[in-house]
């Protein structure tokens, strides 16, 4: 006997294969002879109609599946094309969006030209515009081909067996299939939006500099539509480009795990390295076009034109197209993802006992596909908001406080956020690139804490972003009316900074398992499922202070620096101040880039942990997934406290630019919103009362989702009691439709809610105002309720996402071993509060701080209609 295996597929006929030299014999397995094949008759093997195998199932206790040494090779180097497949398609052919499908289909020289005809127009208008903007150009540009190298490094790694492979097409088909339709349905939105918006700047007010510069209200109304459009499709492209690459990169990481897990660690961060740098250039390069477009079309600063200084006011369509896009974005894709995780978990782990991403859960494809819609493209679209809203705020800013001092060449003081970002695509792609793999693969290195890895890169991201901070603001902050203003804005972005790492350590402190927090939660798990959700209320509470400490010392000090700077209005008063706060805003998001990295490490590693399980790896390979998983989560919870805290900044600086925009358009002094009138007052209670409105609602919609699959996993379980004994596949593309059409059909009345709230108070206190001789109430009532919201939604946000954090890695801890371990009381206890906490802090909690600043940038777009 030449060779001998044995392999079972376990299908509805029980059929098994073993090779006897050149010989293909079928068993049952009784281990009677079923049928005889020789390989040149070219026979497949039988399929079944209504079933699929699952992946091969290896027992150590059975004769019948245990395998030869020697033909392990000679089994893994079958095409995949002859092995069953485990998962469904979930899609009849490739999707790929429309734009690049015809630029497949378009000549290379065709598209060079093209490509040349493109950037030859962009160096133009950066050229005609300013020195600045063509430095911005640059930076951009080179990101992208830095973030095209990332891609090819990342894709040329090998995918695994065919297992994973398998396992790894089927979450990337349910991944952009939902994609597809998710974006198609706020595309619809996006564009009847954008109607409404044009009806309504066609009957706007102008301010006066608008009126003087001739721009009527027709070239207003295009001007803003057109910027809304070109925000939400940028917003769009930065979410696909999240889903892409995470899509493709688990099953990467997954295999690079059975080797090294510092190679592992090191694919699944050049994998969320591309995506950052993409959407970060994307959010700079995006203003920079089109302010340097709307520059020279409207022959800005020419004698009888516009004003630069009044130039950013019309950038504020894109900040709410990208709001618009990001908040259904983080909704849909956030009752997906957890929608399905709840009722994983609900029915597979709690009821059956069966391990996190079993294959015989029929929820658990639907659970990885949601990693990528709710955590990789919906956080893509997220921080491609913030950055977007953070750096037109501050030029509006910028440009007002230019105006107020008289300052002969503005440019430098608007441009400034442009130029930080830039310099954040630089030092984040060091260190990005300053994580290595392993020197020799073959080298069993000890396992390293991916978290300190992490953190390494991160500090070294930071001390660069210090010094490119310094150098940015001597660059374009010098002024000789106060030549020293330039060193307090630097020390104003050196409180953002610092700012931004206190909130990263905080959140590491209540979410990491290594810290007293989260091993308290752990322990009040043991003692039963109540006591783990009071812990676990009391913490997310508990956690809210800090943090807010930590924004009030920010704000204080930024604004004091502000002040301090020696830069002063005609009358003497010091005009710094908000723009000493917006500086620091800037200085807390110069790490941006690195920051989302680290943040879609952690979907990655989730995925590929699932991959692993799914596929029946090593236990070796799974403790390394695990713990990149584990690590995945902290880094995700530290990059929502750090989009909370940049939120906060940034909804401080959008209330200033709304307050400078209504003085603008009333051309009356607005600087003021007294409290004490009761209509005002009102305005701050339903700004409040929004926020938990919409919290409510974005759980709920969990919470029916949820149900909807554990009644549908229930039912597998009864209706095919073979999927626990591996004998009958689950139905996984039944989840994941009923999760698909769950999030698409809940995330629309959150999302209105959202959208139509500012709206409708403006304009009711408006008419209100009118009646009763009180002008600009509706412009009072709205800030007022920006205000309370913007308080209130952080307070929320960081309770949610904090304790969801905890309760996630309390499950952790316990699955290492501590407190009984998998199976425990203890465990079961903590997978409770975990399902309570996945809403918290992947769904609602998120959608908060992207609500607070779509709130502040509709007002924006909307002030004139509420005059």
């Amino acid at each position: 006997m030449a060779s001998f295996m044995v392999e079972t597929f376990c299908d509805n006929s029980h059929y098994g294969l073993r090779k006897f030299g050149g010989i293909k014999i079928k068993l049952d397995l009784e281990g009677s002879i079923n049928k005889i094949q020789r390989p040149s008759s070219g026979a497949e093997l039988p399929r079944s109609t209504d079933f699929t195998p699952l992946p091969i199932v290896r027992r150590a206790n059975s004769a019948q599946n245990m395998m030869m040494d020697e033909d392990v090779e000679q089994a893994s180097l079958m095409s995949f094309n002859d092995r069953p497949r485990a998962f469904p398609n979930m899609r009849s052919k490739t999707y790929s969006p429309l734009i690049f499908r015809i630029l497949r289909k378009l000549n290379v020289r065709v598209l060079s030209i093209l490509l040349l005809i493109c950037f030859g127009a962009i160096f133009y208008m950066g050229a005609r515009t300013s020195p600045i903007i063509l430095f911005v150009f640059i930076v951009c540009i080179f990101s992208f081909l830095l973030s095209v190298y990332l891609t090819k490094w990342v894709l040329a790694k090998d995918e695994g067996p065919p297992e994973m492979v398998q396992i790894s097409d089927a979450i990337r088909d349910g991944a952009e299939g939902f994609f597809r339709t998710q974006y198609s349905t706020i595309s619809k939105m996006a564009i009847l939006l954008a109607f409404v918006i044009l009806c309504i700047y066609l009957f706007r007010n102008l301010t006066p500099q608008q009126e003087a510069a001739g721009l009527g209200r027709a070239m207003s109304a295009y001007i803003t539509v057109a910027s809304f459009l070109l925000g939400a499709l940028c917003s769009g492209i930065a979410g696909y480009v999240g889903m892409w690459v995470s899509v493709r990169a688990n099953v990467r990481v997954s295999s690079a795990a059975r080797r090294s897990a510092r190679e592992a660690l090191q694919i699944a961060v050049r994998a969320g390295g591309f995506s950052a740098l993409v959407v970060v250039g994307m959010a700079v390069i995006g203003i920079a076009i089109l302010y340097s477009t709307f520059y020279v079309w409207l022959g800005v600063d020419t004698p009888g034109a516009m004003s630069v200084n009044d130039l950013p006011l019309l950038l504020v369509g894109y900040g709410f197209g990208a709001s618009f896009v990001a908040l259904f974005a983080q909704l849909g894709g956030g009752i997906y993802t957890k929608g399905a995780d709840v009722g994983a978990d609900l029915v597979g782990k709690v009821e059956q006992g069966i391990p996190e991403d079993d294959p015989r859960n029929p929820a658990v494809i639907a659970d990885l596909v949601g990693d990528n819609v709710g955590d990789c493209a919906a956080r893509g679209a997220d921080l491609f908001e913030s950055i977007a809203a953070e750096i037109i705020s501050a030029m509006i800013l910028g440009g007002t406080m230019a105006k107020k001092c008289k300052i002969e060449d503005p440019s430098g003081f608007i441009l400034f956020p442009l130029v930080v970002h830039s310099f954040d695509l630089v030092i984040s792609s060091i260190g990005i690139l300053s994580i290595k793999g392993t020197r020799d693969a073959s080298v069993k290195s000890p396992v390293e804490d991916p978290m300190a890895v992490l953190q390494k890169g991160y500090s070294l991201t930071i001390i660069l972003a210090v010094l490119t901070f310094g150098a940015s603001t001597r660059w374009l902050l010098y002024t000789e009316q106060a030549p020293s203003a330039w060193f307090s804005f630097a020390l104003c972005g050196l409180v953002g900074i610092i700012t931004a790492y206190a909130f990263v350590w905080i959140s590491k402190y209540y979410t990491d398992y290594k810290h007293e927090p989260v091993r308290t939660l752990a322990l009040a798990s043991s003692t039963g499922h109540g006591t783990n959700i009071i812990a676990g209320v009391s913490l997310g509470l508990e956690s809210t202070a800090l943090p807010v400490l930590v924004i009030s010392v920010a704000i204080i000090s930024a604004y004091w620096l502000g002040n301090t700077s020696g830069l002063v209005d005609e009358n003497g008063t010091p005009t710094g101040g908000l723009f000493g706060t917006a500086v620091a805003t800037m200085g807390m998001l110069s790490t941006a880039a690195y920051v989302l990295t680290m943040d879609m490490f952690g979907p990655i590693a989730d995925n590929a942990g699932g991959i692993v399980e799914m596929s029946q790896q090593p236990e070796s390979v799974r403790e390394i997934t695990d713990l990149l998983d584990a690590v995945g989560n902290t880094t995700k919870a530290t990059t929502k406290g750090f989009a909370i805290g940049s939120a906060a900044l940034a909804s401080f600086l959008l209330f200033s630019a709304y307050m400078d925009e209504v003085s603008a358009f009333a051309n009356v002094p607005f600087k003021q919103v007294d409290i004490a009138i009761p209509e005002v007052f009102v305005g701050g209670l339903l700004g409040s009362m929004l926020i938990f409105l919409f919290s409510a609602w974005a759980c709920a919609a969990v919470g029916r989702t949820a149900q909807e699959v554990v009644n549908e996993v229930r039912r597998q379980f009864i209706e095919r009691p073979g999927i626990m004994e591996y004998k009958e596949k689950p139905d996984y593309s039944r989840c994941v439709a009923i999760v698909a059409s769950a999030a698409l059909r809940e995330m629309i009345k959150p999302g209105c809610l959202a959208i139509a709230s500012p709206i409708v108070v403006g304009l009711v206190f408006r008419v209100l105002g009118y009646y009763t001789g009180q002008p600009l109430l509706g412009a009072k009532v709205v800030a007022s309720m920006l205000m309370f919201a913007t308080v209130c939604g952080i307070l929320m946000a960081l309770f949610l996402n904090t304790a969801g954090g905890a309760w996630d890695n309390a499950k952790k801890y316990i699955e290492t071993g501590a407190l009984g371990g998998k199976g425990s009381e203890a465990h079961k206890a903590a997978v409770t509060g975990d399902t309570v906490g996945d809403p918290f802090k992947d769904t609602a909690g998120p959608s908060i701080h992207v609500l607070i600043k779509m709130l502040a940038t509709i007002t924006l777009v909307m002030a004139p209609v509420f005059l």
